[in-house]
Parts: structure tokens; sequence; C-alpha cells
């Protein structure tokens, strides 16, 4: 008897520690924007000490439970975070649904807890997923962009009436004396009247469904300056910054035409340079030069030199007067001797010659002691040895050396 009210207790006792340990989820909160679901619940942290507590989470269409069998869809089962993301769901916005979530841990369940959801009336409404402005004159056109679903789609294909409250103010230093102005509009681009020119103006746009109430919160700030008449100083800036920015840009095409071309010609045409001590001589083509000198391609005739002789320079004769003592030569002797002597002058090139000095002929200073026969004779044999001596001189030709007697010098072929 004992033993069976003892076990009677402990069977009690188990069961309310898996109670305690098994408590349910608390405070189910949908966390929504536009067509974006998850459900959030909070737990027990001093419950389920030592084991470790999972979630799971199932919905189902809210007609569907007047059915006798229930079909509950199964989301998320065994997570240990308390929250399920049911954007992937694709729940129609206008229906209703019922999601329960209960916990487990090593075999035991809690108690489901539910809660019904309505998207067309519960879910929140986001703001324009874009605002730009632009500037009309002196007005300010802006542009909206519709929140969007969780396809990427307009939120005005869920709510028809959906609309925009533009709220906007002139940018100041005194935020105190700020006055914003307010447009309602279900279009997707407004012109604000109203407006000054070459004024800054700030705008705030926020989405609005008023069957259910429902507001978006308000957009970041977008500002932008107006625009009007530009003043004549301004059209004489630019003006003149267009005239600058002209001249720039033909300097520039002209300077990068002229770096073109000297690059390409220094390419293609390159001017080598030779010294100029090579040069002068190359380029030695005044008539009657011996310098050496290009052949052109366009030359017709072509230098050729099978043999070369050098010839040595020719002497010129000379005629010395015989010395005082010597005894006068005769003619013959005169003659023979003096063309021996011209002879042996232009073979060998020594100084033993005979050579006129003034124009005295061959008398000696010292033959007026001698008798008169003897001087007129001779005189007579001198005279025709003296016309052939100068006969034989060499004739100078303005521009070319002297040219020897040719039977004195041998010629070079």
């Amino acid at each position: 008897m004992f033993a069976a009210v003892y076990l009677f207790v402990l069977w009690c006792l188990q069961t309310s520690a898996a109670e305690a340990e098994l408590a349910k989820p608390q405070n189910l909160t949908m966390i929504t924007m536009n067509t974006r679901y998850a459900l959030s619940w909070a737990r027990d942290r001093s419950a389920g000490a030592g084991h470790t507590v999972t979630f799971t989470t199932q919905y189902l269409a809210k007609f569907k439970l007047l059915r006798k069998r229930r079909d509950w869809t199964t989301v998320c089962t065994g997570t240990p975070h308390t929250g399920c993301d049911l954007t992937a769901l694709n729940l129609h916005y206008l229906g209703i649904y019922v999601f329960r979530v209960r916990a487990d841990a090593g075999g035991d369940h809690s108690d489901w807890v539910e809660t019904e959801f309505c998207p067309d009336k519960e879910a929140a409404l986001g703001p324009p997923s874009k605002v730009d402005l632009a500037p009309a004159g002196s007005l300010l056109d802006v542009s909206i962009s519709d929140p969007l679903t969780s396809t990427n789609g307009s939120m005005k294909e869920m709510l028809k009436k959906m609309y925009y409250r533009i709220i906007y103010w002139e940018r100041s230093v005194d935020a105190q004396g700020l006055r914003a102005k307010v447009v309602n509009t279900g279009m997707n681009l407004v012109t604000l009247p109203e407006l000054k020119a070459w004024t800054w103006y700030c705008v705030s746009v926020q989405s609005r469904y008023d069957y259910y109430n429902k507001s978006s919160s308000f957009t970041s700030p977008h500002c932008m300056q107006t625009e009007g008449a530009l003043p004549w100083w301004h059209v004489l800036l630019y003006f003149l910054g267009s005239l600058v920015i002209c001249f720039v840009l033909v300097v520039l095409s002209l300077y990068g035409s002229f770096r073109c071309y000297s690059t390409l010609k220094a390419t293609l045409y390159p001017s080598i340079q030779l010294p100029t001590h090579i040069q002068q001589y190359l380029y030695d083509s005044s008539p009657g030069s011996d310098m050496p000198r290009l052949l052109t391609p366009d030359s017709e005739a072509e230098l050729i030199c099978d043999k070369l002789s050098i010839c040595p320079e020719a002497v010129l004769l000379e005629i010395h007067d015989p010395p005082a003592s010597e005894e006068l030569p005769s003619e013959r002797e005169l003659d023979s001797s003096g063309r021996h002597s011209r002879q042996d002058s232009g073979g060998s090139g020594d100084s033993g010659v005979y050579s006129t000095e003034g124009g005295s002929g061959l008398r000696q200073p010292g033959s007026a002691q001698s008798s008169g026969g003897l001087e007129d004779s001779w005189q007579g044999r001198a005279d025709p040895e003296r016309v052939k001596m100068r006969d034989m001189a060499p004739v100078e030709v303005k521009g070319q050396r002297p040219v020897a007697d040719e039977g004195v010098v041998d010629m070079c072929v």
C-alpha cells in the first residue's frame, strides 16, 4: 500500500515537472511589411532546463476549420529559434489564416498556441521604394516608385486605392521657421506648386491606405534646387568658358597632330646625319675637285679604274752660267752638253743644269778682257742655243701645273 502511494506521488511529480519544462510559447506576433511575413513568439527561459527545446509551426486557412478533417501544413519544425519566416508561403493578400506553435523536448510536446492573421487588414504598408527629384524650371518634379512585394511587384496590385502623401519645405538654416506643405496624390509623377526660383527644397513621401487606416513611414528627405531664368552674367560666364574650352581643344588637337606627324616622319623617314668631317668629302661636287663624292642611283656613267699610276712631279729646267775660269765650249759641245744636261736633270732630278740669269744671255762679266772676235763668235754660237732653251721652257696654263719637255720627262698612261 505504501509502495503504491509512493509511485503515484512520483508520477505526479514527473508530470508536473514535464509540464513545467515544456511550457507553451507565449506572445505570438506577426512581423509584416507589404507581403513579407514572419511569426515570432517568446519562451519561458526557466522551463526546460537541461533539455533542448525546439518549436514547430503550422498554418491552415480559416475556412478549413469548419471541416471535420483539418489538414494543417507544417512550416517550421525542430527549429530552436523563436521565429518562423512565412514569406515563401505566398499567402493570398485578402485571405485569413490561422497559425499555431508548440514546443518540443525529449519526445514531449507542449500545448498549441494559435493566432489569426489577415494580410489585407494587418500587414504593414511600406514606403515608396524610390523617390527622385528633377528641376522643371522654377518648379520640381517628384517621381515616386511604388512599394514592392516579395516578388518585386507593385503594391498597387494589392491595394487599388493606395496613394501618397508628399510633404516639402524650403531648406533653411532656421529650422523653426520651416513651414511644410502637403500634397496628396495617387500619381507616380507630381509637380510641386508654389516654389521659388533658385531655391533649395526638401521632399519626403509616405504611402497611405485609408480603408484600414494604413500608413507607412516617410522616406528620407531628398533636396534639390529649383531653376529659373539665367542672369546675364551666367550667360556671359558660360560663353567665355565655352570659348576657352574650344581654344584648348583646338590647341591640343594641333599639338597632337604635330606630334603624331613628327613621330611618323621620324619612324618612317629617319634622318641619319653623318659626321661633318665625312660630309665635306662626300658632298664636294664642285668642278675640278678631286674629293670623293657619293654616286646616286641616277648616275648614268660608272667610274671604273683598272690601274692607277703615280707619276713623279715634273722638274723645271734651269740654265746656269758657266764659271769664268772655264773655257767656252764650242757650239757642238754646247749642244751636246746642254742636251745631255737636260736628260740628266729629267732623269735624276739634280740641280746640275743650265739656267739664264736676268736678260744678259751667256755673257760673263769678266769676258770684256777677251778679244772682240772671240766675244762675237761666242755670242753667235750662244744665241741659237738660248733660243732653243727658251722654246724648251715649260708653258704655264692657268689652273694647271707646268708640263715638262716630252723629250726629257717620261709620260705615264
